[in-house]
This record gives C-alpha cells, sequence and structure tokens, in this order.
C-alpha cells in the first residue's frame, strides 16, 4: 500500500532539489540550470543536470533522471517508500501509517520485536568480545589484520565458552523466551532447558540495508564443529535473499560489486577500501541474491577462493549472474587462496590490479573446460570445439552469440565460419539458439515506432518549458494520441493538472512512477532535445508543427489497427484524421 498521494507531493514539494542533491553533488549554476559530475556513472565533464524550475535531475550522458524522490532510490539504492520516509524525516513532514489492519499491525510489532531481540544480542556479544572473557576472540581477529575501527564497523562479537550466557542476559532484559528462540539464537531441550546456539566463537552480525541485525554468523575458537555455525531461517532472516556487507558496498558507488565467499573477505577487502565487496551467508550464491544484485548493478567481479571448490562455486555463480542479466567477471586470487591472503601478501594496488585485468566470465567458463581434454589429441580437441559451440548457444542475442563466436574463434584458433557452422549445427538439432524470426518490415516498423515515441517526448518537454502553448496543444491533441504507455500516463497527469491549475509540475508526475526504469524515462520525456535548435520562429513553427502531425499520423495509425468493430476507435480514427487535415490545411502559428 502506498502514501497518499498529497503527502507524497507535500514531501516532494519541501524538498528543494537543488537543496537535496548539493548534499551528495558538488553544483554550480549555468543559467537557470545546475551541472555537475553523474554520481551515477564515470564522467570528467559535467553532463548532470538538475533544473530547480523543473524540480527534476537529468544526466545526458548515462540517461539518468527523475525528481528528488528518483534520486535518493538511485543514490541509497533506496525503494520508493524508503526514500519517502527519508526525505519526509529530513523535512520534517509526518507520515501515516501504511496499513491500519490489525493484522498488519500485530505482524510489524511481533517482527520489530524480534529484531530488537537480535540488536540486543549484538551488543552484548559486541561488549564480550572487549572483555577479559572474549580476549581469545580478540586475538583471533587481532591475528587476521583487523582494526578496532574495523570491527567497529562490522560489530564484530564474540559468544562465551558458557552455554547459557546470552539466554540469561536476553532474559534480565525482558524477553521471552519464545522470541530468543524463534530469533534463532537458543534451543530447548530436556536435559539443558532453553540453551545458547552460538557459544565460544567470534560473531559476525549479519545487517539488511537499513543495518538492522537480522541473524548472525560464528567462527567457532579451537577445533569445534562445525567451523562456522549461521543462524537458522527465521521470519527476519531468508538466508537466500540477504548478503553480507550489503548494508555498506550498496552507496559504494563503485560502478560494481565483488561477490565473495566468506565474511573475513568481505571484511578484509572493505578494510582495503574496496567498499563494495558482498558476500552469501554460509549457502551457495542463489538466484535470489543474483537478483538483489541486479538492483544495484549490472557488473559483478568474482573474488571466489583459487582451488577447486571455489572454481565450481565461480562457475555455478556465472551462470545465476548471467541469467539475472548481470555482467561477470573473475578475479585471479592465485598464487593466494582468497582475497584475504592476497590483499595482505601483495597489498590492496596489486589486488586493483588483479580486478582491471578480471576475467571474462565466458572465458574463464571455456579455460576450465579446456582443462577437461587433451588437445593433442585430434579427436579430444574436436570434442573440445563442440563443448564450446554448446555453450555458445546459451547466448539468446543473435548479437551477442556471433560476437562471442568470432572471439572465441580468434581466441583458439579455430576459424570463424568453422566454430559459427558448429554452433548452428548443434542449435539444429537442440532446438538451441535458433534464429530470430524478423518479418520484412521490423527495421522501417521499429525506426518508425522510435521516431513516434519521440515526438511524443519531445512535445512533454516543450509544453513542461512553454506550457503558455498547451490550449493551442489540446485542440489536435489528446492524452489518448500518445501511444507510448508511459507517456499517455504523463500526458493525462499534464492535461489534468492543465485543466485545473493552469500548469503542471514535472516533478510532481515522476512521483506516479516507482519502477526506476520508469522514472529515467519520464525524466528523458522531459528532457528531449530537437535535433537541430530551430534558430528562427519560422523553424521553431515549422519543427513544432511537425511533431503535432507526426503525433497524430501515429495516433491514427493506431486507432485504425485497432478499429475493427470497436466504435471508440473508429470514431477517434475519424476525429484524427478531420485533425490532421486541419493542421495541414492550417498550420499551428507560434507567438514571438
Amino acid at each position: 500500500m502506498y502514501y497518499p498521494e498529497e503527502i507524497v507531493e507535500e514531501v516532494r514539494q519541501k524538498s528543494d532539489i537543488v537543496d537535496v542533491i548539493s548534499g551528495y553533488v558538488r553544483l554550480q549554476k549555468k543559467g537557470s540550470t545546475y551541472f555537475g559530475l553523474c554520481p551515477f556513472h564515470n564522467e570528467k565533464t559535467p553532463s548532470f543536470s538538475v533544473s530547480p524550475n523543473k524540480q527534476m535531475y537529468y544526466c545526458f550522458g548515462c540517461g539518468a533522471g527523475g525528481n528528488v524522490f528518483s534520486f535518493v532510490m538511485n543514490y541509497e539504492n533506496f525503494t520508493f517508500r524508503e526514500a519517502v520516509k527519508h526525505l519526509a524525516d529530513r523535512a520534517g513532514v509526518a507520515l501515516p501509517e501504511i496499513n491500519d489492519s490489525k493484522e498488519y499491525k500485530e505482524k510489524e510489532t511481533h517482527r520489530q520485536k524480534l529484531l530488537a531481540v537480535n540488536k540486543e544480542a549484538a551488543k552484548f556479544f559486541y561488549y564480550q568480545l572487549r572483555s577479559p572473557q572474549g580476549q581469545v576472540g580478540l586475538n583471533y581477529l587481532k591475528k587476521r589484520e583487523l582494526t578496532d575501527e574495523t570491527m567497529q564497523k562490522f560489530g564484530l562479537g564474540y559468544s562465551l565458552k558458557t552455554s547459557d550466557s546470552l539466554v540469561k542476559y536476553l532474559r534480565s532484559k525482558g524477553y521471552d523466551d519464545s522470541l530468543i528462540k524463534e530469533v534463532g539464537l537458543a534451543n530447548f531441550n530436556e536435559k539443558m532447558g532453553l540453551h545458547d546456539i552460538f557459544w565460544n566463537r567470534v560473531m559476525f552480525p549479519i545487517q539488511d540495508i537499513n543495518h538492522r541485525v537480522i541473524g548472525f554468523g560464528g567462527r567457532v575458537m579451537g577445533d569445534g564443529n562445525p567451523k562456522y555455525l549461521n543462524s537458522p531461517e527465521t521470519p527476519i532472516f531468508d538466508k537466500r535473499r540477504n548478503l553480507f556487507g550489503l548494508n555498506f558496498a550498496r552507496t559504494a558507488r563503485t560502478g560494481n560489486f565483488i561477490l565473495c565467499e566468506g565474511y573475513m573477505d568481505v571484511i578484509s577487502m572493505h578494510q582495503a577500501g574496496f567498499t563494495q565487496a558482498v558476500a552469501s551467508l554460509g549457502t551457495a550464491f542463489t538466484a535470489e541474491q543474483a537478483v538483489l544484485l541486479k538492483r544495484y548493478t549490472d557488473s559483478v567481479l568474482l573474488a571466489y577462493d583459487s582451488d577447486g571448490a571455489g572454481t565450481k562455486a565461480a562457475l555455478r555463480a556465472i551462470g545465476m549472474l548471467r541469467e539475472a542479466g548481470l555482467s561477470g567477471k573473475v578475479i585471479n586470487m592465485k598464487p593466494c587462496k582468497d582475497p584475504d591472503e592476497f590483499i595482505k601478501t601483495y597489498g590492496a594496488d596489486a589486488f586493483k590490479e588483479r580486478m582491471d585485468n578480471a576475467e571474462n566470465s565466458f572465458f574463464f567458463e571455456i579455460r576450465i573446460l579446456e582443462g577437461q581434454y587433451n588437445l593433442n589429441d585430434p579427436e579430444d580437441k574436436t570434442r573440445f570445439h563442440r563443448s564450446i559451440a554448446e555453450k555458445l548457444c546459451e547466448f539468446e542475442e543473435e548479437v551477442e552469440r556471433e560476437n562471442y563466436i568470432q572471439a572465441v574463434a580468434d581466441k583458439y584458433h579455430i576459424g570463424f565460419d568453422n566454430l559459427r557452422k558448429l554452433v548452428v549445427s548443434y542449435a539444429s538439432k537442440t532446438g538451441l539458439a535458433k534464429p530470430v524470426e524478423r518479418p520484412k518490415s521490423s527495421v522501417q516498423a521499429k525506426e518508425k515506432e522510435a521516431a513516434g515515441a519521440r515526438q511524443q517526448r519531445l512535445l512533454i518537454t516543450w509544453l513542461s518549458e512553454e506550457p503558455e502553448l498547451f490550449p493551442t496543444v489540446k485542440k489536435y491533441v489528446t492524452p489518448e494520441d500518445f501511444t507510448d504507455p508511459i507517456y499517455k500516463v504523463i500526458a493525462e497527469k499534464a492535461y489534468e493538472s492543465f485543466e485545473k491549475t493552469g500548469g503542471f509540475n514535472p516533478a510532481s508526475i515522476v512521483s506516479f512512477f516507482e519502477d526506476e526504469e520508469e522514472q529515467r524515462r519520464v525524466a528523458a520525456a522531459f528532457n528531449t532535445g530537437l535535433a537541430q535548435n530551430p534558430e528562427t520562429l519560422q523553424d521553431r513553427q515549422k519543427a513544432f508543427n511537425e511533431i503535432i502531425v507526426g503525433i497524430k499520423e501515429e495516433s491514427n495509425l493506431k486507432a485504425s489497427a485497432d478499429m475493427g468493430s470497436d466504435m471508440t476507435a473508429l470514431q477517434r480514427f475519424m476525429d484524427g484524421k478531420k485533425a490532421l487535415e486541419e493542421l495541414k490545411r492550417h498550420p499551428i502559428v507560434l507567438q514571438q
């Protein structure tokens, strides 16, 4: 359930976009607009613009854009509701309860209690590490070369050797046994009663993206088993849908994430300055975690152990990353076992160099595959080439597949045509990688569709910058004429606002869209420029009329296609035809 529209708008109006973004980006005023270096991609020349009039931002380099909510969502990696709450707190606006149902309140109250138990447990572990009883844990972490600052940042702690110290402490704080057990900190049996799950372990609090402790990982001191123990699944802890270190990594702004296997790898890398490092939670990397990473980045570097198990885990993770639409590369850890050892041995600069030279994940897969064949044996070599062809069929997009065929053929001296024939042969036998069927007129249709959408964007931008043109525009163009679904919603909201107030605010319209990609498209619609800036009034009139006519023609084509027995579409087609005839006889005249 969403916050009421009027509350969202109040928060937006009280959060001046220039003021908010200035807290993140250094802005310089040029004319009526502010410019700075885009925080969402690397650039040396400022292409990131912030308009106080539109209360919107837009990057002409990478296309990022939206209103103040979009910026906070994108920069802080918040959901829309989290962004609203963040800005509401900043602006001093009181937000209503999202859901007033009794069931929802009870469930949320219970969830908060579980989080409170974990928070108290984290405090207890933190204190014990720094007490005389925790010296064994502190010595271990010091031996791993962690600084006090790093240990404090990650809230590292220690669970005592006694089996009920945490239970006694949490009871003293007023927490019921049922809560302590439900949150995964204790077990019950007839012999021991309620007793701690974690004891004699260095403790790693696992936090969600809002820095709330949702679970724990514990590394045993000595030779006990298991070596690592993690919290069980609970109402607040789903290990498949969270990542260790993500609460810090999500704001690293590095353009990529580094995926590790262990907690210590993540902590060591953060200490060395690689604050984009994360790790799965005591289990193999999951498809859900890949989807979670996709929310924050398009590029993931794998920093898995260099042994056989690490290689196997990397191969599995590559497939999941690719399935989620993420680009993956593999960092070479040899001669070291893992990132922690590598950084301690060779330093952060050497690790950065390994990152820069990370291996394309597909070539990594092929290299590992190569080790299974004897390339000096012609028969084995042929089987290797067939295996490559099979792997190439995993690329569904034809252009990408062709590019990889070329790259692999060059690398292994197979010959492009030979490898391509192998791929086609394998695909025909299995039904994979079928050629894309294209109607003869698809290219022209796509270009026409793109041109139609661009004209709709141009009109939206024109109206936002010259709202006085609305009375003229509405005589010929209605929201129904916008064939793109996103632009149609924009037009509906803008027209409605024009009729009520005589104008509209672009930033308020962005708030109707929670999806980040939709917000980018809305922002682009308010920042679309003509290919050539019209220098004279005659040029402006010509360009404006071409936009109006183009939109009406596109709308008429759609109405014609929809007609059949639909009388509404028929009427829309007739009205559109009449308007087009009028426009061609009497073009719109703009004022100087």
